[in-house]
Formats: structure tokens, C-alpha cells, sequence
């Protein structure tokens, strides 16, 4: 497994854990996490990237992910597949560095992991939903460089 799939697999148990507890401070909750299950240096990086973009823009990405779910209020979405869901938003917005089909993938990928036996589904069809609206809106961007 690649760097940065499991750097996504801890940013996506750091934002699983935030799930529970919103007071704590994403920095901290990363290096908690990090330190009791002794997590590998090369990883975390990355990894500590996305938690705290998403956690920058946790509004922002909830407001899209609420539109475009429409029979489903952010509050209803299991709370893995809402983590996965915004760490996937976040790079389709913000990582022009990643291609928006890897975003798309690796969601998925998690979501199949992690969640039920329909979360890939799901996942993907909301991120498909937003990624068109997206290339839409941004006719003149290429691939990989939606903001």
C-alpha cells in the first residue's frame, strides 16, 4: 500500500475521532492518534494536511456535501462516510496537486473499507455529483486543478 493511501487511512481515523469529540483541537487529536498507535514519519505529513485543511474549511465542505446530498441531511450520513466525504472535497477543492478521479478513487476505496457494503456507492456518487458541478462551474481549469 502507498504513502499516501495510508497517510488518507490516518487522516481518515483522526477525522473519525473528531467525530466524537469536536472541542479538541485537530493538531492535538493528530498527534494523539499518532502517538498511541505509533504511526509511521512518512505518513504523517501528509496525512496531517488534510486533517487540518479539512478542519479549515469543515464549513465550507459540510455546506457543498449538504447540497448535494439531497435525501440526506449531513446529520443522517454514517459519521466514517461523512469523514471520508470531506477529506475527499477538501482535495477536489484545495489539492490541485491530485487528480480529482484519484480523489474520487481512494474515497471510494475507503469508504469500502471502512464503512458499510453501500458507503462506495454512496461516496461515489455524491463526490461524482460534486465533481461535475465543479468542472462546470471552472470550464477553463484542467484536470487536477479545481480550487
Amino acid at each position: 500500500m502507498g504513502k499516501r493511501r495510508r497517510s488518507r487511512e490516518l487522516a481518515i481515523k483522526v477525522l473519525f475521532h473528531l467525530e466524537f469529540s469536536r472541542k479538541d483541537d485537530p493538531a492535538q487529536a493528530f498527534d494523539l492518534i499518532c502517538n498511541n498507535f505509533g504511526v509511521s514519519k512518512d505518513i504523517e505529513i501528509f496525512s496531517k494536511e488534510l486533517v487540518l485543511g479539512v478542519c479549515v474549511h469543515l464549513k465550507e465542505l459540510d455546506k457543498l456535501i449538504s447540497k448535494t446530498s439531497q435525501n440526506w441531511r449531513l446529520e443522517r450520513i454514517a459519521r466514517v462516510d461523512r469523514s471520508i466525504l470531506r477529506l475527499a472535497v477538501y482535495e477536489l477543492l484545495y489539492r490541485g496537486d491530485i487528480p480529482p478521479k484519484v480523489s474520487i478513487n481512494e474515497a471510494v476505496d475507503l469508504g469500502k473499507k471502512f464503512g458499510t457494503e453501500e458507503s462506495g456507492a454512496f461516496i461515489n456518487g455524491i463526490l461524482d455529483t460534486i465533481y461535475t458541478s465543479l468542472s462546470k462551474t471552472s470550464q477553463n481549469i484542467g484536470p487536477g486543478e479545481i480550487k
